[in-house]
């Protein structure tokens, strides 16, 4: 019992809408040698994509008018490639799926998948993972890794897990029948520039193996929207610049894509001034991407275009003002984060009763004291 996998991404098994490439072991069987990394994936979104684990994705496959033939459930592609059939998917005899909160389920995403991504097809539509189809041979980034009887071959020349790019399979763009992106990371595809991993990957302290110590290993909880937010903090800067009449605050966003990326989230700046006591609290500004069809929001498979765009994009310095002057000893307070889905969205996809979908999420919030 020797070395395992090494690092990088944890996905699961294979469907490109219906076809099963292959079997893959289920994560369990990581988690005896990967303990710290099976803990981390356990609790990130990769683990939670399926839409028995996801209200949010489940309230939006539930709209789709495909709803009830699985070989057309295309979201599966990226959010359930462990799922080789149907009764895997719904549970035996059912016919359309269960719901989130009380389904039982198999695993919609694996550690063996993203380790068993031999190359990535460039597609129009959305790009496609081509998967090894050599059972136990997995890719990885340890050059001195230990031959294992659970892995078989470890290859490390995998030029796309080297340079973090084997996210861009699923990560990259998604187009629906309009040729609308629905949901675009890296919009020109622009394989060998922009590393995922580097930033939703991070070292961090822990062996990447109980057999094998090491000082650390590459995070595999997957920093985003949902869970660990607070280690892609560092990457949005906030200040403010005091005018003679008024004030400014200014989110400079450090990373290579936008803010947030799905049509569905809402992002909200929320700043309050503390005078002697007194607080004043100003009007919530929101930065949001919406989708729609005659100037009206749209499900994603219905969208033809973008009704308006206001997201913080990458790289972008965005500058709020403030009609107010502040003084010595004041204290004014920033808050940036997001709703995952619009609240004005809410109803139509019965997630009241959600947490998940209703709940602001702090992502950073910092004091500034004059």
């Amino acid at each position: 019992m020797k070395y395992i996998l090494s690092l990088l991404l944890f996905f699961s098994s294979v469907t490109y809408a219906n076809n099963v490439v292959g079997k893959y072991a289920p994560n369990k069987e990581c988690q005896a040698c990967h303990t710290q990394i099976y803990d981390e994936f356990s609790r990130s979104m990769h683990a939670n994509s399926t839409p028995q684990k996801d209200p949010i994705h489940a309230s939006v496959w539930n709209k789709h008018p495909k709803n009830l033939k699985f070989e057309q459930y295309s979201c599966g592609k990226c959010h359930t490639p462990a799922a080789n059939n149907l009764d895997q998917m719904l549970g035996k005899g059912k016919k359309a799926l269960p719901q989130a909160s009380n389904a039982t389920h198999q695993e919609g995403i694996s550690c063996a998948y993203c380790h068993r991504i031999e190359s990535i097809k460039l597609a129009e539509q959305s790009n496609i993972n081509i998967m090894s189809e050599t059972p136990k041979k997995y890719f990885g980034t340890l050059e001195d890794a230990m031959d294992s009887p659970y892995h078989g071959t470890i290859k490390t020349e995998n030029k796309h897990i080297k340079n973090g790019n084997v996210c861009v399979g699923c990560h990259s763009h998604k187009k629906n029948k309009y040729g609308l992106n629905v949901c675009s990371t890296n919009i020109d595809n622009e394989m060998d520039g922009a590393n995922c991993v580097s930033c939703h990957m991070p070292k961090v302290k822990g062996s990447v193996t109980a057999f094998k110590e090491t000082k650390e290993h590459v995070f595999h909880g997957f920093p985003g929207s949902h869970f660990y937010s607070d280690m892609l903090s560092q990457y949005v800067d906030i200040s403010i610049l005091r005018e003679i009449k008024s004030f400014k605050v200014n989110i400079d966003n450090q990373s290579s894509h936008a803010m947030l990326l799905h049509p569905l989230r809402l992002a909200v700046l929320k700043v309050q001034v503390t005078r002697a006591g007194k607080v004043t609290q100003f009007k919530d500004q929101y930065f949001k991407r919406v989708i729609g069809t005659d100037g009206k929001p749209a499900m994603p498979w219905a969208a033809k275009t973008e009704i308006t765009n206001t997201m913080i994009k990458a790289n972008e310095k965005r500058t709020v003002e403030y009609d107010f002057a502040i003084q010595k000893g004041d204290r004014v307070d920033v808050t940036l984060g997001w709703f995952l889905v619009n609240p004005k969205a809410i109803m139509k996809l019965n997630l009241a009763n959600e947490n998940v979908a209703t709940k602001f999420n702090e992502f950073k919030k910092q004091r500034f004291d004059f």
